[in-house]
């Protein structure tokens, strides 16, 4: 159902653009915070992290500036809470709950306390909500621990040996170690420390919980740039030194040495000692990158994302609060984190869709890092070989900067890329890899060289059903097909988690054994090559075959020392790595999610494939890459071919424009979801009913998700799209404050949406 609405909601000053980061916008969007009452007792303003709508006044002792962080009771438990704001004054002092600030009284940066404030307002969820990913560690704000340590004792060992007199010697210099560190840099047994420290040559003393962490050295080494890298870094020294606020878009062909740039800027920031904020969007990149840092300013900077224990998560978050942690590379929720001296933030592969966090508080962190900036007053980089769509056009409008790095770095030459029309070269059935593609790997194995095999699909095969009525085995809990994972002889669904094994009869016509697999996985190609090629060292690379970070990075490591011939992987290969004898990337079925309806769908389609295109060739032997489609004629593969990328990005530009879709309109999803079907139908309908009418405003549903049935619940989603004058989320509030769902039914509001599902 389409609804075009004619009340005037047009933009006002006060409107909200994560583009438009001007300092006028990000203070007009502030919520304003008065001073604390200075009566007695003195009340405050105490935001919780939970999804509340507002502060809660409680009682203080004294009064607290804002972002101290305190100890608040909340009905029988007791939380971690922080002064947000002056209090609301109308509740009867008696009543009041006392707040206490916590031991050494640790405050979050104002400037944070800002940024959460902008970010709720801009995606309409609570600031509690918000707060919350700010207090992800808790731990960090209790009394630091400590550890034993050992120095030199007054005690000479009545029996030396050749161990404990290289421990000795290590501790010479007077500085107290673990015993653990101690028998590490002694290269000893724990046994010999033990010893020295039970005859008394070790004395005890007490160490912080943590050691600090190393300080990088932007003198460490220096790389050779080209000419286009040392312009690119010395525009970004200069963003530094300025001290003010300024967005880079760093877009340089796949190996133009993006990184080596980039840590020119972080080398300035180093030099002026700010703090630096290195986002990535995927776990699975930091190990190379890790590498590359060491290299170039001697130690590892910090690491922040989801799988670190929660001992590590706490000695950074204390290390960043304090200004110890010089430089941190994460996830996007890094950019919660409470750095006072941020200098610098950098979007590393800023088209990524994983920098969009869909569930909970909802928020791109590359639009979210684009305000952190302002508020901090530092500058922030983007940078990809295929940018958004939305920083090509603030780049090509002149409202970022626009550093370009056309070439390779070295003697690196951009691969050939072919397409292969599969409507003409036949293959046999079952088989998925054409006569060109197999004599490419002949040959690129033949020479020594490594492959790289890409098809964006986890398993086996993507649809199970039966020859004999067609029945498919879809999920019991959404409305998906079951994957079908040979190598663990599971059914998995990808949205909820749900397995089960495959069933010896159909559930439908009772037939035994009438199951076939239908589309190809992964490990369908994996086991087509595999008897191609028995000879070649094969690895798959899927989130499904490698579980956590250690086993991805041990299959990065073993592809970077040449133990793997052909890799077979999905999008978990698709960017960022650097494998020198890689020549070859085929890519199975190119035409795999080009047209699901999405207004993304060919964005995201040619970068994908773009970047997968780029493992090629990285080094000085030549890259090719064989592209198998069934439609060669498409824009997508046309611009893949010929390389005229912005030739694409100028078209995609073009109907964007003509539909007013972002960047050239706003848009909002809003999703209604709940375990009664009809409830949530009948709240679609009466939630439609009841939009306010706007000049500009269009109205799309309610109709079903794409996936209608998600983990059990029914979903009705409606799309909000506005031009691009319009305040989308003035408009929202309106609607929704005026509607009461029933508790059955829960809403979500998803403020520029990447994923229609």
């Amino acid at each position: 159902m389409l609804r075009s609405r004619d009340e005037d909601h047009t933009r006002t000053d006060a409107a909200i653009d994560p583009c438009d980061t001007s300092p006028e916008t990000v203070a007009m969007n502030a919520p304003a915070l008065k001073p604390p009452s200075l009566g007695h007792p003195h009340r405050a303003g105490v935001l919780l992290p939970l999804p509340l709508g507002s502060a809660y006044d409680y009682s203080v002792e004294m009064e607290l500036p804002r972002g101290t962080l305190v100890e608040a009771p909340l009905g029988p438990r007791r939380c971690i809470g922080v002064v947000w704001q002056a209090p609301d004054g109308s509740v009867d002092p008696s009543k009041l709950k006392t707040a206490v600030p916590l031991a050494g009284k640790p405050r979050l940066p104002e400037s944070l306390c800002t940024f959460i404030d902008w970010v709720a307002r801009y995606t309409l969820t609570s600031p509690g909500l918000v707060l919350a990913l700010a207090l992800r560690t808790p731990q960090a704000f209790a009394p630091e621990g400590s550890r034993r340590g050992y120095i030199r004792g007054g005690t000479i060992p009545a029996r030396m040996t050749p161990e404990r007199e290289r421990v000795l010697q290590v501790t010479s210099d007077g500085l107290a170690r673990s015993a653990s560190a101690l028998a590490e840099e002694a290269n000893v047994s724990p046994a010999v420390v033990r010893g020295l420290i039970g005859c008394g040559a070790l004395s005890e003393q007490s160490l912080p919980e943590f050691d600090r962490l190393a300080c990088p050295d932007p003198a460490f080494t220096t790389v050779a740039l080209n000419f286009e890298q040392e312009a690119a870094a010395r525009t970004l020294r200069g963003a530094v030194a300025s001290g003010q606020f300024s967005a880079a878009l760093l877009d340089g062909v796949t190996g133009s040495g993006k990184t080596e740039v980039y840590f020119e800027a972080v080398a300035e920031a180093l030099r002026r000692e700010k703090q630096i904020l290195i986002l990535l969007p995927e776990i699975a990149l930091t190990v190379q990158f890790l590498d590359r840092f060491a290299e170039r300013f001697g130690c590892r900077p910090a690491e922040w994302h989801s799988d670190l224990s929660q001992k590590e998560r706490r000695r950074t978050y204390r290390a960043v609060m304090r200004g110890e942690a010089r430089v941190v590379v994460g996830a996007r929720s890094a950019l919660f984190l409470p750095f006072p001296q941020l200098g610098l933030l950098i979007v590393d592969e800023e088209h990524e869709q994983a920098y969009k966090q869909e569930e909970g508080a909802i928020y791109h962190a590359r639009d979210m890092a684009v305000v952190r900036a302002r508020i901090e007053n530092c500058p922030v980089v983007l940078a990809s070989a295929t940018p958004s769509l939305e920083t090509y056009v603030n780049a090509s409008t002149g409202r970022y900067k626009w550093l370009k790095l056309p070439r390779r770095h070295g003697a690196a030459v951009l691969p050939e890329i072919r397409l292969i029309d599969l409507r003409h070269e036949r293959t046999e059935a079952g088989t998925w890899l054409s006569q060109p593609l197999r004599n490419a790997i002949t040959a690129a194995l033949g020479c020594g060289e490594q492959a790289l095999l890409f098809l964006n699909r986890r398993g086996y095969a993507a649809l199970t059903l039966c020859e004999c009525c067609g029945h498919k085995m879809t999920c019991s809990h959404c409305s998906a097909w079951l994957v079908e994972h040979r190598y663990h002889r599971k059914l998995v669904c990808h949205h909820c988690g749900y397995q089960t094994a495959l069933p010896h009869t159909c559930p439908q016509c009772q037939t035994p054994a009438s199951f076939m697999a239908c589309g190809p996985g992964v490990e369908r190609v994996a086991e087509e090559f595999a008897t191609m090629f028995p000879q070649a060292r094969m690895a798959i690379a899927s989130s499904d075959i490698l579980h956590g970070p250690a086993e991805t990075q041990a299959a990065i490591r073993a592809m970077e020392k040449h133990e793997i011939d052909v890799v077979i992987g999905t999008q978990i290969v698709a960017k960022g790595h650097h494998f020198p004898q890689l020549t070859l990337v085929g890519i199975v079925d190119a035409d795999l999610g080009g047209f699901d309806g999405d207004l993304r769908a060919r964005e995201r389609t040619f970068q994908l494939l773009h970047q997968v295109s780029g493992r090629a060739g990285r080094a000085e032997k030549p890259g090719q890459v064989l592209i198998q489609t069934r439609n060669p004629d498409d824009m997508v593969m046309q611009a893949l071919a010929s390389g005229e990328r912005n030739a694409f990005y100028d078209q995609e530009r073009l109907y964007r424009q003509r539909a007013g879709a972002p960047p050239f309109g706003h848009l909002a999803a809003i999703i209604l979801s709940g375990a009664d079907g009809g409830l949530v139908r009948q709240a679609g309908r009466m939630l439609a009913k009841a939009a306010p009418s706007g000049r500009g405003v269009k109205l799309w549903g309610p109709a079903p998700a794409f996936y209608q049935m998600l983990r059990g619940r029914t979903r009705e989603r409606l799309l909000v799209q506005t031009e691009r004058h319009v305040e989308i989320q003035a408009y929202l509030r309106a609607w929704l404050a005026a509607i009461k769902l029933p508790n059955a039914v829960r809403l979500t509001v998803d403020v520029d949406p990447v994923s229609f599902f």
